[in-house]
């Protein structure tokens, strides 16, 4: 497959995948949504004005809980990529490597706050290069540092395709809620199919040039 053909083929897969199952992708963004903003309650009706430790702590479950959402919703989307007809929810389950996957969304939201600082064309191609660092910690249980360079293998040579990817989504999502906002019920899980489809190919590719970095214990 051409670079050329990144942007084009995520994005188709990511349609032709959506209309195979579209009720149960649309019924997992839905619930997902639903009960985040629900949790995100919590702290407020417990303590409106935010000043107890408790209020604290229960934040930090909310956001807990949220970020295993997000590891949720990755391995849905690249289990789509191989059985979208037979999948469950509960192939998402259990949300691990939870600790792998804060301490890699912690280091990459360093280094891009380190290269925006730096006149911010290097933070947007740091940005670039570490944006499936989640995806390989996800998919093989990386450890930051890892993943990262994982990420940053698989991607060499292909970022100026995924950067013209994360343009197309954003175009599509903005598609998405002016239709209403209904069509984001379209755009996102087509959008996450997309991106990890393109995971997948630049993985498949860059295989083909070296060894991948071998799964941690």
């Amino acid at each position: 497959m051409q670079d050329t053909h990144l942007v084009s083929e995520s994005i188709r897969f990511g349609w032709e995948t959506f209309k195979k199952r579209p009720w149960f992708l649309i019924g997992v963004l839905v619930g997902t949504t639903a009960f985040s903003m629900l949790l995100g309650q919590i702290p407020a009706l417990i303590d409106p004005k935010g000043a107890s430790p408790l209020t604290f702590f229960l934040s930090i479950a909310v956001l807990a809980v949220s970020i295993a959402i997000e590891i949720l919703l990755i391995r849905l989307a690249l289990k789509a990529q191989d059985s979208i007809e037979t999948m469950t929810f509960n192939d998402a389950f259990p949300p691990r490597p939870f600790w792998k996957y804060v301490g890699g969304q912690f280091m990459v939201a360093l280094a891009v706050l380190v290269g925006l600082l730096l006149l911010i064309v290097p933070g947007i191609i740091v940005a670039l290069a570490l944006y499936f660092t989640q995806y390989a910690t996800v998919d093989r249980k990386l450890w930051p540092f890892e993943a990262m360079k994982e990420s940053a293998r698989i991607t060499k040579g292909h970022r100026w395709q995924l950067a013209l990817l994360m343009l197309a989504i954003i175009g599509i999502n903005i598609l998405g809620a002016l239709a209403l906002v209904v069509g984001l019920l379209v755009t996102i899980p087509v959008s996450m199919l997309a991106v990890a489809r393109a995971y997948r190919i630049l993985e498949h590719k860059a295989s083909e040039v070296a060894p991948s970095a071998a799964p941690a214990a």
